[in-house]
């Protein structure tokens, strides 16, 4: 007999049900409390409720736990330093889209050596989240897999639907029922029009397939997710400076998008250059003194400054360049100084 499915398919390996790891590593009381207070002052933020600049700050990807955990703790001081002025919230990225082929994020292949063990980076990623959401420090992460946000978003603060999947209606339709603020990057072209329709479309109610945290194939109907803001990243050119803000601000208004918006220092903004995310965080702040629709940054930083393409040295990454740490604090530091 003729064979009409799964041609192509060489291997099938069985996921661990999301409420298994609910069960063996559960959200504490004090993390659940941190993360629904987190997510308020970032919503009053994001609606010109609460003055503070909200920083989304760490690794551009997470690979090394060790390396991620020292850099939280480091991090945490400087939030409650600074917590009167800034909002400080680690970026904990699991998953990598890629333009072509190349490594996937620690969810998809943890070991990094193409085993794709992704059960295992499942509960590792949760029990990272679970440390640092317990030391005190919210989290962020982007959705880029449209299940995996079942077995850990209750420790996420903020999330991202990137630059390559804002034009996704799946992704939208994830955003609408995503239980935290959420910001919609614009297209790789820089053109904010597709991200403003995926804020708009986000905010309405959606019916689509996904998983039970049971890990049953499910029809989930959403209410819609009034959180959702621009994040500008740049495209063919930088879109942070006076003149791109306002036109981004022009076309919200046009569009009834409501919401402040926060500008990402890093990617096609920092023209792939990390040392200019410093300069970028320093020009929009002091836009931020008379343009009060700007809420927050962006910035990547890792413990050591650059990138490398072997896990070689601790604490440097292996995807996007960042900032080193002495200069991520400095600049935290100073960035806490601009006035309310």
């Amino acid at each position: 007999m003729s064979k009409t499915e799964n041609l192509r398919i060489r291997r099938t390996r069985s996921l661990v049900a999301p409420a298994v790891l609910h069960e063996e590593l559960p959200l504490s009381d004090s993390a659940s409390l941190l993360v629904s207070q987190s997510r308020e002052a970032i919503v009053a933020a994001i609606h010109g409720n609460d003055p503070r600049l909200v920083v989304v700050v760490g690794p551009c990807s997470i690979h090394d736990l060790d390396a991620a955990r020292e850099y939280a703790v480091r991090l945490r001081g400087l939030a409650e330093r600074t917590r009167d002025k800034l909002l400080i919230v680690m970026r904990v990225y699991f998953e990598k889209p890629r333009t072509t082929v190349g490594w996937k994020g620690y969810i998809n292949d943890p070991l990094m050596d193409g085993s794709y063990r992704v059960n295992e980076g499942l509960k590792r990623a949760r029990q990272l989240l679970s440390e640092l959401t317990d030391l005190g420090l919210p989290t962020a992460t982007e959705f880029l897999d449209t299940t995996f946000g079942q077995y850990y978003s209750d420790f996420i603060s903020w999330g991202a639907i990137g630059a390559r999947t804002t034009e996704s209606q799946i992704h939208r339709q994830l955003a609408s029922g995503l239980s935290m603020p959420v910001g919609f990057k614009n297209a790789t072209d820089g053109s904010v029009g597709t991200a403003l329709d995926g804020i708009i479309a986000a905010g309405h109610s959606h019916l689509f397939p996904s998983l039970t945290l049971e890990g049953a194939p499910a029809l989930l109907e959403t209410t819609g997710n009034a959180d959702c803001h621009l994040v500008l990243r740049g495209g063919k050119q930088p879109n942070y400076d006076r003149e791109s803000v306002a036109a981004a601000i022009r076309e919200m208004d046009r569009r009834e998008v409501t919401t402040g918006l926060m500008i990402d220092c890093s990617h096609a903004n920092s023209e792939k250059q990390h040392e200019n995310q410093l300069r970028i965080a320093r020009l929009v702040a002091e836009q931020r003194r008379d343009n009060r629709r700007i809420l927050g940054l962006m910035i990547e930083s890792h413990l050591v400054a650059g990138r490398q393409n072997e896990p070689a040295t601790w604490g440097q990454s292996i995807t996007d360049a960042c900032i080193g740490w002495e200069d991520t604090e400095s600049l935290l530091l100073e960035l806490a100084e601009y006035p309310l």
